[in-house]
């Protein structure tokens, strides 16, 4: 039994840590949260299902695109929504509930769209698992969790390796000294908002594989990402990660003891106990330009 649920914890936690991982370069680069993050993973899912099932594409080419469509969303939630605000040096307060309207509205035009009705991307006969000492893990566990697995590492290599994530971590670490050596805040946002919002649109494709489609699905995911962000270390990317799988095994294994319904209770708790405890994340730190 616990191999199952530390199997299924893994799972979990690829999902939350690429949304933290998304929420976290966003976060990093604007300072406040990005409420609507979770309606991107949203939208992503259907229109992911909206290519593969209704129009029958390949689901690789489905998937890409729909990772291409949530990317093209957040870059237009923030030029439309955000850049104004900021021009207008707009409080932390006002962002946030301007992300939470976007997060609605968008909710409602989906539903409006598609229906409230559950809708899955899964098709074809249900296969049976392969079997890892006493847990059992299928072929699209596996690969939910090497396609995050490959997601945060190339995110990874491009934020320490390449010109633009570079770019990307000096306006985190100070916008006007960024743009007094060339580096244009804008356009470094706009990539950070293109890269994180594809991001969650990869998890949530990836989390319509394994259960189902349904317009209030990203509230749960943006609550997660939020959470395992805030344990890893707010802003900070390798804590996001950590935080996700750390906050997908915490919750399996805690389902051990006390009902699945409680599970959100789980993630709740981990979230006041690093608070009071470790208020500097599970990296033993608060901010990404802390430790890059």
């Amino acid at each position: 039994m616990f191999e199952q649920l530390f199997v299924n914890g893994l799972i979990a936690g690829g999902i939350y840590a690429l949304v933290a991982l998304g929420f976290s370069l966003i976060y990093r680069t604007v300072k406040f949260f990005h409420f609507a993050h979770g309606i991107v993973y949203t939208a992503a899912a259907y229109v992911a299902y909206s290519l593969a099932i209704q129009l029958g594409m390949h689901f690789v080419l489905a998937f890409a695109l729909a990772m291409l469509f949530a990317g093209i969303l957040g870059v237009l939630i923030d030029r439309t929504v955000y850049s104004p605000l900021r021009r207008k040096n707009a409080s932390n307060l006002i962002f946030l509930l301007a992300s939470f309207g976007v997060f609605v509205f968008l909710q409602n035009l989906i539903q409006m769209l598609y229906g409230a009705q559950i809708l899955s991307l899964r098709t074809g006969p249900v296969t049976e698992g392969y079997h890892v000492f006493s847990a059992v893990i299928t072929p699209i566990q596996i690969t939910i969790l090497a396609v995050s697995v490959a997601l945060m590492v190339v995110l990874w290599l491009f934020i320490m390796k390449t010109k633009l994530g570079k770019a990307m971590r000096a306006v985190s670490d100070d916008p006007i000294g960024a743009n007094v050596v060339g580096i244009n805040p804008e356009k470094t946002i706009s990539l950070s908002f293109l890269i994180g919002s594809a991001l969650a649109g990869a998890a949530g494709v990836l989390i319509a594989l394994e259960t189902n489609i349904e317009p209030t699905m990203g509230f749960s995911a943006i609550l997660k990402g939020i959470i395992a962000s805030i344990v890893g270390g707010i802003g900070n990317i390798p804590g996001a990660m950590f935080g996700g799988f750390f906050l997908g095994i915490a919750e399996n294994l805690g389902i051990a003891w006390i009902p699945s319904g409680w599970k959100d209770a789980i993630s709740f708790g981990i979230l006041i106990v690093f608070l009071l405890v470790r208020p500097r994340g599970i990296l033993g730190i608060r901010t990404e330009k802390e430790v890059l």
